[in-house]
């Protein structure tokens, strides 16, 4: 039976994600591990933070936004292995410690480097934020490396896009997060390729894209035919690449340029250049009495006029030489091969300082002032071997040695070393540390390094030819003749590398490492008429600097310790990528390839010292810094040593001893997952504090946007119907149903349908009789659901939600009202009108009032008379009719009824004024609980009505009205508070009826909360007797008259009729006093004083 990954849907699980946890480990079982994920299409695996990458050679499907949204911000473990989870943890890390980030992402050549690259530039480019500026950055990072790739990048027996050459990409963030800048650094461009392929090789892409991808005008301009054509192009015999579309990559390339903000001019000048390199080639010589000629001159034509020069004068510059000797110039005439020789040299020196300028362009539309945070991304070429290997491939593999080294150091070395230093229990891992090797290659003295003599032997050469390299040769046999590393043969060398041994072929090793261009072709192309090509050759000629040029080894040296120092700077993560064949076909696995893969990456040492090993370590300073947080001891700072704070921190987490070691001057974590605990209680933390801020800030919105709800509301009623005194500075709530709770009310809805309002009512059938029914209003229409009986079926007997009637807003052609203060209203609609009575009716208006109106393009028509009409809907043979509704003056602010015959009278006193508005909240409030008869028995929670309403008279003044003999729900909602208590204002003289202030009640802060509002058939309970004998004296008390929920752990709940310690009456309205044992805050008009 298959198994799956626990996190992810329908992810099968294969071999295990993190081979740490191998039961064996061994080659062999590293090796079956790979193979089996591989071959289930899962090309990433884990050992502890280091990831490895298996090529697949296709498509794979799981680089989509689906899989950037699952592993940003989520723990290695909580997803399959992947490289967005390794890219996530590095951008975090930047973010989290403040520090500099790099990947090293090392293998041989075809393994997938640069892919991985682009896939982590891709990654964070989506998941960090910014504007418009920051927006153009990204575009430049991620269009440079199409740009980069076609200049830098060819086919090569191993590779179909092979990198040529070296780069490191920092991308540089703002303190928060959001790339802001860049820097690429490039190492070491592989220009012998211009000149020269092996067979089943190309050129850089660049030339096929743009053979084939440029247009007719174009082609004409620069002189393009078909590659077989060009010299430089044909002797490998292999123009085109399976899988590649050179045409679309050429303007892919063009756009890149364009994007990076190379001027249009100049874009013309670089296909100038390219093209001119090609026609460049094709000038041959031929030797005329020991001297070499050019053979064909017509072919100078065209390559002098797209570099902008004077024909003659490149071919003088092409078969001699200006010798400068003491105190006079000589000129010499060079013979064939010295001559072609010089025509490589300049194709060569072109093509280098093209892509230098195009490296200069990129970090020059990036640049920023100053750096904050960095990540860098080092795609460098990979460990290669060839049938024949040049002086290109032992720089190349000298990189990936130094860069192996790196890893050694940091991952086996230095840990070990670590452990040691800080006084952890360790056993000592044993590995090859490949610093021997280094040596071997670049170091200066006792003894000198392979490239010490070579620049030594290149110092001394002066003509070109054999014997240099034969030098070298015999000079290297003396030197380092008798290294472990090292042997000779007769046609050059072998190096012992990490991965394996290489033969290096001598000829041509001393050439290749002068890398001089003589005076005379820097002058012949500062005399070009295009100012551009003349700034790729700044050098100033005159100076009588004598000393010893540059060689490429060197240069390559230097470049590589300056990336080690670099890298060293930051917190580096690893990427080791594995080539599982050599035919570049999926599903492909060469056991024997793979094998020597894991065995030189050192992938089972690796496993053994992460195993023994811990996962995490940190300063205590830092440790204390990141989760103080935690504790109320550590937060905002701890104050004792730093030692005893971090194990405070710990032991409040629980965690297990064996989990954790103390060092010296650091504490080490063994397991990913402890730390994960860690994090997650930390985000928590984060997480209330934001939820906090939140909440306050959407309070104080919805407070603004009910306001302005109940404002609008109240123009609908204004000069045209009597408001009730407790109701018009009623705050709006919306859904007095709690419909997230209450599903069985939820199923007429459709999925994710938003509720404008919700709220128990009383539907009024043709014999006035009074009916409970849920109203829910919707942007699709008016839902009125009742309760049935079920009369069949296994639900036999069960009351059920049936809804009775669905009202569209295209029917519905107006509602009627009173003008008294009562809460009746009438939907008129096409087929039959519904009589309903609401204690909300002003924001049910409302909101009605808005959909009707967007919905429909035209206003509802509401109209207000005391004498309303209403048609009842068919029922059999008695047909509908319509029935009358008339509205009397009467006493008090309860709405008395008397049906009789077809007409329903309705007597009710007088309300407040038809041209009363609502008081803005900054005005003082009042504690509108009224006396200890206004509210009965009746329970509230926090203002929604939580029982239904029994007979109860009552006396016209009081603030919330009680139910009558008809079973009428109260005029008001009782009053409504949330958590928040600012500002407290001063609470006035309930009695002061003069003034329309005190009807205010403290704000609920509706934003964010669940109101319930739960209705029930059954009466209230009685309430408690008072016992006759006198109480001991005691401090003053008070009775709750509605149920309080405490929304903040500094607030206490209560029920109603509960009676508690009134520890002090606050002129704020919020009161404190003491419940259950319990002190906290309450507000004063949910309750009396006893």
């Amino acid at each position: 039976m298959a198994k799956y990954h626990w996190q992810s849907q329908n992810v099968k699980q294969s071999g295990v994600d993190d081979m740490v946890l191998l039961s064996k480990i061994t080659e062999d079982a590293i090796v079956d591990n790979l193979k089996k994920r591989y071959m289930d299409d899962y090309i990433f695996t884990y050992i502890g933070p280091v990831l490895i990458s298996i090529n697949p050679f296709k498509q794979m499907p799981y680089f989509t936004d689906r899989e950037v949204e699952l592993y940003q911000g989520a723990a290695q473990y909580e997803n399959p292995p992947h490289i967005y989870a390794l890219s996530d943890y590095m951008y975090r890390n930047m973010m989290i410690d403040a520090e500099n980030q790099c990947v090293i992402i090392s293998g041989e050549s075809g393994a997938g480097k640069t892919v991985a690259a682009k896939y982590i530039m891709g990654y964070i480019s989506k998941v960090s934020g910014g504007g418009s500026k920051v927006q153009h950055v990204k575009d430049i990072i991620l269009q440079s490396n199409p740009l980069l790739e076609a200049f830098g990048n060819a086919k090569t027996v191993r590779n179909n896009n092979s990198s040529r050459f070296g780069k490191y990409f920092e991308i540089q963030f703002s303190r928060g997060g959001e790339p802001d800048g860049g820097k690429i650094s490039n190492f070491l461009l592989e220009k012998s390729r211009v000149v020269n392929q092996n067979e089943n090789e190309r050129n850089f892409h660049i030339y096929y894209q743009m053979i084939e991808g440029a247009n007719t005008q174009q082609k004409e301009a620069l002189g393009i035919m078909t590659p077989d054509y060009y010299y430089y192009l044909n002797q490998s015999g292999t123009y085109k690449v399976d899988g590649t579309n050179d045409s679309k990559d050429f303007q892919e390339t063009m756009e890149a340029m364009q994007v990076i903000g190379i001027p249009g001019d100049i874009q013309a000048q670089v296909l100038q250049i390219v093209a001119g390199i090609l026609h460049l080639g094709n000038i041959t010589f031929i030797e005329a009495g020991n001297y070499g000629q050019v053979e064909s001159t017509d072919l100078l034509a065209f390559p002098a006029y797209l570099l902008g020069i004077d024909p003659n004068r490149l071919q003088d510059k092409l078969i001699s030489r200006k010798w400068d000797g003491k105190g006079e110039s000589i000129k010499v005439t060079l013979n064939q091969e010295q001559a072609t020789y010089t025509r490589d040299a300049l194709a060569k020196a072109l093509y280098a300082r093209l892509f230098d300028y195009l490296v200069e362009a990129v970090n020059k539309a990036i640049q920023k002032p100053c750096e904050e945070f960095s990540t860098g991304v080092l795609d460098i070429y990979g460990f290669e071997i060839f049938q024949k290997n040049g002086f290109e491939q032992f720089c190349i593999n000298f990189v990936n040695e130094k860069l192996q080294q790196i890893f050694i150091e940091l991952t086996l070395k230095a840990e070990q070393e670590e452990y040691v230093q800080e006084g952890i229990k360790w056993t000592p891992i044993e590995y090859f540390n490949n610093k021997i090797v280094c040596d071997l290659i670049e170091n200066k003295l006792n003894p000198p390094g392979i490239m010490s003599v070579l620049d030594d032997v290149c110092a001394t050469m002066h003509a070109k030819g054999e014997g240099a390299d034969g030098t070298l040769l015999q000079k290297l046999q003396a030197a380092v003749g008798t290294h472990e590393h090292f042997n000779s043969w007769n046609s050059g060398f072998v190096v012992h590398h990490y991965a394996g041994k290489v033969s290096y072929d001598i000829k041509g090793f001393c050439e290749r490492n002068r890398d001089v261009l003589f005076p005379d072709l820097i002058e012949l192309m500062q005399s070009s008429e295009y100012h551009f090509i003349c700034s790729l050759f700044p050098e100033k000629l005159n100076t009588d600097k004598k000393s010893r040029p540059t060689t490429a080894s060197s240069k390559i040296k230097k470049q590589a310790n300056d990336l080690v120092s670099t890298l060293m700077k930051c917190t580096p993560h690893y990427i080791r990528c594995i080539k599982p064949n050599e035919t570049k076909r999926p599903k492909d696995w060469e056991e024997s390839r793979g094998r020597h893969q894991v065995e030189y990456l050192g992938l089972r040492e690796n496993i053994r010292v992460r195993r023994a090993g811990f996962a995490y370590r940190r300063p205590f300073n830092k440790f204390l810094m990141r989760y103080a947080i935690l504790t109320a001891e550590t937060w905002p700072c701890w104050r004792g040593p730093e030692q005893q704070g971090v194990l405070h921190l710990l032991r409040s987490v629980n965690m297990d001893t064996d989990q954790y070691q103390m060092g010296r001057n650091k504490v080490f974590v063994k397991n990913p997952e402890s730390l994960f605990l860690l994090e997650e209680m930390r985000e928590r933390k984060f997480d209330t504090f934001a939820r906090i801020i939140q909440k306050s800030w959407r309070r104080c919105i919805a407070r603004k946007k009910y306001e302005q709800m109940r404002e609008e509301a109240s123009d609908i009623l204004y000069n045209s119907k009597e408001r009730r005194r407790n109701s018009i500075n009623r705050n709006f709530v919306g859904d007095y149903l709690g419909l997230e709770q209450r599903p069985e009310l939820r199923q007429f809805l459709a999925k994710r349908e938003r509720v404008d309002f919700a709220d128990s009512v009383n539907k009024f059938d043709r014999r006035f009789k009074s009916i409970k029914r849920d109203l829910i209003l919707t942007p699709k229409g008016i839902y009125l659901i009742g309760l049935e009986k079920v009369k069949k079926g296994p639900e036999k007997g069960q009351i059920k939600e049936v809804l009775k009637r669905k009202l569209e807003f295209g029917n519905i052609s107006g509602v009627s009202l009173s003008t008294r203060q009562d809460d009746f209203f009438i939907l008129h609609e096409a087929q039959y009108d519904s009589l309903l009575e609401s204690n909300f009716k002003t924001e049910f208006l409302s909101l009605l009032s808005k959909r009707y109106e967007d919905i429909n393009k035209r206003k509802l028509t509401i109209s207000f008379t005391d004498r309303l009409e209403f048609r009842v809907k068919k029922e059999g043979w008695g047909g509908g009719g319509s029935r009358m509704v008339v509205f009397l003056s009467g006493q008090g602010n309860l709405s008395q009824i008397k049906p009789g015959g077809k007409t329903l009278t309705i007597t009710v006193g007088d309300g407040l004024p038809k041209s009363s508005k609502p008081t803005r909240k900054g005005a003082p409030q009042s504690q509108g609980g009224g006396g200890r008869n206004n509210v009965g028995n009746r329970g509230h929670q926090n203002g929604a009505a939580k029982f239904s309403r029994a007979p109860q008279s009552q006396p016209s003044e009081i603030t919330y009205s009680t139910p009558n003999k008809h079973g009428h729900p109260p005029s008001t909602a009782p009053p409504k508070l949330g958590s928040q208590r600012a500002p407290r204002v001063p609470v006035h003289n309930q009695n002061n009826q003069g003034n329309m202030d005190f009807l205010n009640v403290p704000d609920q802060g509706m934003s964010g909360k669940q109101r319930k509002r739960s209705i029930s058939q059954r009466p209230p309970p009685a309430p408690k007797p008072q016992p006759n004998h006198p109480k001991p004296p005691q401090g003053p008390r008070c009775r709750a008259i509605y149920q309080y929920i405490g929304q903040d752990t500094d607030e206490i709940s209560f029920d109603v009729n509960d009676e508690f310690d009134l520890v002090k009456a606050d002129s704020s309205g919020w009161w404190t006093g003491r419940h259950q044992g319990r002190e906290g805050l309450f507000p004063g008009n949910y309750v009396e004083k006893i």
